[in-house]
């Protein structure tokens, strides 16, 4: 019996490839156009807001990403979880801001490492208990440890709720001589309900007093403190926010967007649209570069057809995946597909490796079928996969990116 190589990644393929003939698909694509857009694009607007730019990795998690980021003028790269800084610092990120809390002494003896490699490591505190317990462990060490205080909101996760504990944790952090006390950081995120417009901006301010107050009182051990917020909805909030205070003077301002170096075709797509409505003289917006080609299975009766794609290969919140294009069986070739319009085929129902398609019954599709989808949140595309493919405006592979997911 011939040996068959074992093989389990799938979307890795050879480049030069063409995507619609030549990869097993479903797979899941990035177009260079738009993501080269993206790049330039937020990069653009942190500097015009005296801002840096530590974009969020846990988006990607995609070393080739981080690079492009930070070749395009990244000041870092924002990570969630130690295993993931350690990741981005084994692929030469070494700049880490891990916008969360380092609990536990195995992540704790991870970051350790990082330091001793030679990582410029952050990550945040909210709570004495943590302060003590990073204190402890890394005085013994003979290490020290960057730390901003967090600033939450009532109702959200992590974070100190007022200016009262605020004040008392910089006093346990200074306590501790194995920590240094380098700033601000903030998620406003879990701003809802409301007149949200309003409670972000407000939020913003609270995060420029509270950083203000702290360089002003002698705690923070940095001349340029850093202030860091905004995810991928109210960036621009946050920017203005920063900018007003003019705090590329005396501070480190950072955005830590993520989602925008592939954007999205639903949830950032209406975002954007509303940041480009609070500001309409804004140069351009960003674009939505993910998407999953997949084909049609099964047509099992009129109205209906099943794809071969599920929950293991797109996300499906908070918005159920979008169909964009029709390449018919035997165009393929050719590459030219039918844009969709929009609301007349619809995504029903995802189960594992199946997607049910409403489809107008006098719709021309066959079995073979191609079918372009989009995403709402990419963050849940790309965890599903070790390899997406980039692609240029031919749909041929010209890199295939790996995740460390």
């Amino acid at each position: 019996m011939r040996e068959v190589e074992p093989y389990c990644d799938k979307g890795l393929v050879e480049t030069g490839s063409t995507l619609l003939t030549g990869v097993s698909l479903p797979a899941a694509v990035i177009h260079e156009a738009p993501l080269a857009h993206n790049l330039a694009w937020m990069q653009r607007f942190a500097e015009a807001h005296g801002a840096r730019l530590a974009p969020h990795g846990k988006t990607t998690m995609s070393p080739a990403l981080f690079r492009r980021q930070l070749d395009a003028g990244a000041w870092g790269i924002t990570l969630a979880t130690a295993p993931q800084c350690r990741a981005a610092f084994a692929h030469g990120v070494t700049r880490l801001l891990m916008a969360n809390q380092l609990v536990g002494e195995a992540n704790m003896a991870m970051v350790a490492k990082l330091i001793q490699a030679g990582a410029e490591f952050y990550c945040v505190v909210d709570g004495k208990d943590n302060v003590d317990q990073l204190g402890h462990f890394f005085a013994d060490r003979g290490l020290r440890l960057n730390v901003l205080i967090e600033l939450g909101v009532p109702g959200g996760r992590c974070g100190c709720r007022n200016i009262a504990q605020v004040e008392a944790l910089a006093a346990a952090i200074a306590d501790q001589p194995a920590l240094r006390l380098v700033g601000i950081e903030g998620y406003e995120g879990m701003i809802a309900g409301g007149d949200e417009v309003a409670a972000v901006r407000a939020y913003g301010d609270r995060l420029v007093e509270t950083v203000k107050l702290l360089h002003g009182s002698g705690v923070l051990a940095s001349a340029a403190p850093i202030v860091t917020a905004a995810g991928s909805r109210w960036f621009d909030l946050i920017a203005q926010a920063f900018d007003e205070a003019e705090l590329h003077e005396r501070y480190t301002p950072v955005l830590r967007p993520g989602c925008y170096v592939v954007h999205d075709h639903r949830l950032y797509a209406d975002a954007m649209a509303e940041v480009k409505a609070r500001d309409p003289h804004l140069q351009g917006e960003l674009q939505p570069a993910l998407e999953v080609f997949a084909h049609v299975q099964s047509l099992p009766e009129p109205g209906l057809a099943i794809v071969a794609l599920g929950k293991r290969d797109i996300g499906h919140e908070p918005d159920m995946p979008l169909p964009l294009r029709h390449y018919p069986r035997d165009t393929l070739a050719t590459v030219g597909g039918a844009a969709v319009a929009p609301g007349s085929w619809r995504t029903t129902h995802i189960m594992d490796q199946h997607l049910f398609l409403e489809i107008p019954e006098e719709a021309e599709l066959a079995v073979g079928d191609a079918i372009a989808f989009g995403t709402s949140h990419p963050c849940l595309t790309f965890d599903k996969w070790r390899h997406l493919l980039l692609v240029d405006e031919a749909l041929t592979v010209t890199e295939s990116v790996a995740t460390c997911f």
